[in-house]
């Protein structure tokens, strides 16, 4: 079992524009599912920057990265492979762009589950579209892209029942896509391609002017995603339930 993992660019860029529209837009789609729970683990804690609104909850908040230079005070080292919890200790259980990270996944899934209560609530994200697989997944450490259809099965075979799913990040889509064929393109041309997981991923540089344009567009996104479900997208957003009959 394998978490093959590069270090997350937030740890040094918390700043970029993708992981401050990535807040608005999980926040957009997942907010109202989250209650009131007790109990929340924030699985790869080290893109924490996504996810402070869920920590405007009250109730014990759990972080666990595998990487120490991402946690919190008080936060767990270990895999999300093998959490070192017992079954159905949390109530929600947040894993955003973590399970593309972990191979085999139906371990990550299970482990996930497991972990969670029976009624409880798992949130996820992962990144979009296997034909958008680039040298920067191999930099990040990814197994796999997702189209909505595969993220709804893989979670449904781990015994979660999934409540919502979307794409988001349509508004700047246009760009992602042209980005990734113009970077298959260079590989095609080129051999100097990263062949493993870099230690910190380095973030394509982004001007203020073009950071602020795109964050305008996902504000767009913002607005669709109270209300609907987006067609496409470079990332995948579900959220699920554990079955109260659930073991």
């Amino acid at each position: 079992m394998t978490t093959n993992h590069g270090g997350s660019a937030s740890l040094e860029s918390t700043d970029y524009w993708w992981y401050r529209a990535r807040t608005t837009l999980l926040e957009a789609v997942l907010s109202s599912r989250v209650g009131a729970p007790r109990r929340v683990l924030d699985v790869g804690s080290a893109d924490g920057p996504s996810v402070t609104w869920l920590r405007e909850h009250d109730g014990l908040h759990v972080t666990i990265d595998i990487d120490p230079r991402g946690l919190q005070a008080g936060g767990v080292c270990g895999s999300a492979l093998e959490l070192p919890f017992a079954d159905g200790t949390f109530d929600l259980v947040g894993a955003f762009d973590v399970i593309e990270h972990c191979d085999p996944e139906s371990t990550v899934l299970s482990e996930l589950t497991r972990v969670l209560r029976p009624g409880g609530t798992m949130m996820m994200s992962v990144p979009a579209y296997t034909w958008a697989w680039s040298s920067f997944d191999v930099a990040n450490g990814h197994h796999r892209r997702y189209t909505r259809r595969r993220a709804r099965d893989a979670v449904e075979q781990a015994g979660l029942t999934v409540d919502r799913s979307t794409y988001a990040f349509a508004a700047v889509f246009p760009f992602f896509a042209a980005q990734r064929v113009v970077s298959r393109l260079g590989g095609m041309l080129s051999r100097s391609s990263t062949e493993s997981p870099a230690d910190v991923v380095a973030l394509p540089s982004v001007s203020p002017s073009v950071s602020s344009l795109l964050m305008r567009l996902c504000r767009i996104d913002r607005r669709l995603l109270r209300r609907f479900d987006l067609p496409f997208g470079s990332s995948v957003v579900l959220a699920t339930t554990k079955p109260t009959s659930a073991r």
